[in-house]
């Protein structure tokens, strides 16, 4: 059974930073791409960065070089460094097994975690 447990959100204020990590179960970790997307109500879920089983990265144009996405092998674990954090990142973030490098789709999901970022 595919386990993705996500924490590491909370309420921080404007310009603060969170690491959010995502331990997964039940997946030969080192073999898979994996995903931190996002989601606020009423919009549909997006892809903010994804790393690939090799070490690859891509962001979200959004980004701007504020969000770091990192893996460690040895602890089935993904992380997400965000760092000057906005009002408009408040969000729920979700980790996912990523299916499609190009297109960003995934399948295995979380629970998510929510940040939600104080002006």
């Amino acid at each position: 059974q595919v386990q993705l447990v996500e924490s590491g959100g909370g309420l921080v204020q404007a310009g603060g930073s969170l690491r959010l990590s995502c331990v997964a179960s039940g997946i030969t970790f080192s073999f898979v791409a994996l995903g931190w997307y996002r989601q606020v109500p009423g919009k549909q879920r997006e892809l903010v960065a994804g790393i690939s089983r090799a070490g690859t990265t891509k962001y979200a144009d959004f980004v701007k070089g504020r969000f770091t996405i990192s893996r460690d092998n040895a602890k089935n674990t993904v992380y997400l460094q965000i760092n000057s954090l906005k009002p408009e990142d408040t969000a729920v973030y979700y980790c996912a097994r990523v299916t499609s490098w190009l297109g960003g789709q995934a399948d295995y999901w979380g629970q998510g975690t929510q940040v939600t970022v104080s002006s």
